[in-house]
């Protein structure tokens, strides 16, 4: 049958619409060949960045991961003595079946070097908390002393209040028996001013440069309970000796705490 003009019209409309270029398909390859090469470049570029001692490193690696063949020397003499693959060495059977790690120095020291280091940190560690038990030592020693002198200040205002106030009971003890002058100058304490005070004080240190406010206390209070019965921490005159003895608890200052 011939072909109508609807049959042609139709295969010319295909045609038309159809790529038969011949460039079309040799750019595609040059495409590819494009990207493979750009590939390789990258690749190329990579491996370039890695550092010697980095490739160096590889290479090491793979070699040691892998085991000894035939090919090596020493491994084929084990073999003619009788030596299997993974069959510990030694007469008995009880040595090492994988050969010594091998522990390679990635710096630039010599032998003895890692040691030498270490030791010194130890050192340097050791020197570290010698100075801090030291200073916590001397921290311990400084708070203690603080501390023994505040207590002896404390102790002294103490001695001197006590001191005072046997004086004061003296005077008027001495004083309801008639005396008009006491045993020691320093028994009584002078009524008045601060100041007419104070020049007492330095009149006695003066006459009893030998006794301190301490022993001056100790002398008093032991003269104020054998004449009067009188305790100056309890603040009493007791009626006699064993009345005294049976209700004061001492004849110090800490008996009374």
């Amino acid at each position: 049958m011939g072909d109508t003009e609807e049959d042609y019209m139709s295969d010319s409309f295909i045609n038309v619409h159809q790529d038969i270029r011949p460039g079309v398909h040799m750019l595609r390859h040059v495409k590819e060949a494009l990207k493979k090469e750009e590939k390789q470049k990258e690749a190329n570029q990579r491996s370039r960045q890695k550092s010697i001692k980095e490739q160096e490193q590889e290479q090491r690696d793979h070699a040691l991961s892998i085991a000894l063949g035939n090919e090596n020397k020493g491994f084929a003499m084990l073999q003619k003595m009788g030596y299997k693959s993974g069959q510990p060495l030694g007469k008995s059977g009880e040595g090492i079946t994988e050969p010594i790690p091998l522990n390679m120095n990635k710096g630039r020291s010599g032998l003895g070097h890692e040691e030498l280091r270490k030791r010194k940190a130890e050192e340097n560690l050791e020197n570290y908390r010698r100075k801090l038990h030291l200073r916590k030592q001397a921290e311990k020693q400084t708070t203690d002393l603080f501390k023994l002198r505040m207590k002896t200040k404390q102790e002294e205002l103490q001695v001197k209040r006590d001191l005072e106030k046997s004086q004061k009971a003296c005077h008027q003890l001495d004083m309801q028996k008639g005396l008009e002058l006491p045993r020691e100058i320093w028994f009584w304490l002078r009524p008045g001013r601060q100041e007419d005070v104070e020049e007492q004080e330095e009149e006695e240190e003066e006459e009893e440069d030998d006794l301190s406010a301490s022993e001056k206390l100790q002398i008093l209070t032991a003269y104020l309970r054998e004449r009067y019965f009188y305790c100056t921490w309890c603040g009493t005159a007791y009626e006699d000796q064993e009345d005294l003895s049976s209700n004061c608890p001492g004849d110090t200052f800490a008996d009374h705490e």
